[in-house]
């Protein structure tokens, strides 16, 4: 069996400059590169989180739900930045010794997790 990993995860965006800004400011992610509004791609430690124009995207591409990894600051530092954003934080969830998620929406009602190990 070949060796399998995500290369990169998409979601498609109806404002490629405000969602940019959006994740740039809330997990203050660093912008990789950009192809004006078709495609930004974000740079992350192992796989990459890119935002697609419908043009990019694959034919019927709805909704994913990326979940990001944080590490050396609290789940509670990252809450302040996703709301200050515009961001939404609709649930929570600790998991003990496996760890703790958050579940935000975006500016634009798209889902994403933050996840910590404490």
């Amino acid at each position: 069996m070949s060796e399998i990993d995500i290369q990169t995860v998409y979601i498609v965006a109806k404002d490629m400059e405000r969602l940019t800004r959006f994740y740039e400011s809330a997990l203050e992610i660093p912008v990789q590169f950009r192809d004006a509004d078709k495609w930004t791609q974000f740079r992350l430690q192992r796989s990459a989180f890119a935002l697609s124009s419908f043009g990019e995207a694959a034919t019927g591409a709805a909704g994913a739900v990326p979940v990001f990894q944080v590490a050396g600051e609290t789940q509670n530092d990252v809450k302040e930045r996703v709301l200050a954003a515009g961001g939404q934080l609709i649930g929570q969830r600790d998991m003990g010794d496996h760890g703790f998620v958050a579940t935000y929406k975006d500016t634009e009602e798209n889902v994403f997790q933050v996840f910590s190990k404490t």
